[in-house]
Order: C-alpha cells, then structure tokens, then sequence
C-alpha cells in the first residue's frame, strides 16, 4: 500500500494503459515463485497491485504478494529468489521481505513476502478486490495516478504518497461494504 520507496536509484513513474499480458506474465512469475519458494507460501502467491485489476493503467510492473506465516521463517527466501533475479531490500523490514527485479533502475517485478496474519496481507487484497468489483472507483484511481505520475514523475515517494488518502478511503469501503 502506501509507503516509501526502497534505497538505491529509482526509474521514473511511468503509468501505462492496461496490458492484458500482465495477467499472463504474474502467472508465469508465480510459476517460478512456487517452485523456489512454494513451502513458505502459506497464503498463497497473489498478483496485487494494479496491474492486477483488469482495465486499469498501471506502471508497468508486476505485484507479487506471497504470504508467509512469519517473516523470521521465509527470511531464508531471500537467497531462493536471488536466482530469479530478484533484489532484496530491507525495506518496511517489520512488514515484510521487499524485493524487486530486476534492479530499482529497471523494475519489472515487486515481491512482497508478508505475513498472513498482518494488515498488511489482508489490505493488499482488500483494495485489489474492491477495485476489480467497482469500475467507478478503478477509474478515479486511474485519473490520480496519471495525474500524479505527470506532477511527480520523477519523484516515486511523492507519487506513491499522493495515493494514500485514496488508498486508505478505498479500505475503509473495502471494510464496510462486507
């Protein structure tokens, strides 16, 4: 959700329009995933994000949350993913394992090992469902994160901060309306 980018030199914010090869590209990755780390994936291995959501731009990089029973558990995934390209970034280190692919100059993987008894695991899921059922609140999404990507292009904290209170006002309907 939102939070503060990992260290080292980041690309720009770049939001494209929807790809449906994302779709096919998680299950690809996922494939990988399981074979490496398929054990620790307790709760699964989810495609989050927006690329997720079918018919909304997204930058283009695909959200992978596996969850895991504790961080202290999976912590031996850090060295199972590294030949899958992924980088490790002791990053929101008390939330979960951060990592992305195949480095934060050219990213096109995220993954996100996270506990499944956290908030974290389960608003993850909550705001990609609650976006994939409601195609009004997916649009508005859309247009502030185009809107932020042209203001806050080459500033990644700025734009993932700008989507917090939508963010946050989308879990808080994600909660209700159960």
């Amino acid at each position: 959700m939102a939070s503060s980018s990992p260290p080292g030199p980041d690309e720009e914010v770049r939001v494209v329009p929807h790809d449906p090869q994302w779709a096919a590209d998680f299950a690809e990755e996922a494939g990988r995933l399981s074979g490496a780390i398929g054990t620790w994936a307790t709760g699964g291995i989810h495609h989050v994000g927006s690329t997720a959501v079918p018919g909304l731009a997204a930058k283009p990089v695909i959200d992978i949350l596996v969850g895991v029973a504790s961080l202290e558990a999976s912590l031996a995934c850090v060295d199972l993913v590294e030949p899958l390209e992924y980088a490790y970034f002791p990053y929101l280190a008390d939330e979960m394992h951060w990592f992305c692919k195949p480095s934060p100059a050219r990213r096109t993987h995220h993954l996100h090992l996270v506990p499944t008894s956290s908030t974290r695991f389960r608003d993850e899921l909550a705001f990609r469902d609650y976006l994939r059922a409601h195609a009004a609140r997916a649009q508005e999404y859309e247009r502030l994160k185009f809107r932020l990507a042209t203001v806050h292009g080459h500033d990644r904290e700025a734009y993932t901060q700008g989507k917090t209170d939508f963010v946050r006002s989308t879990l808080d309907r994600a909660y209700t309306e159960r």
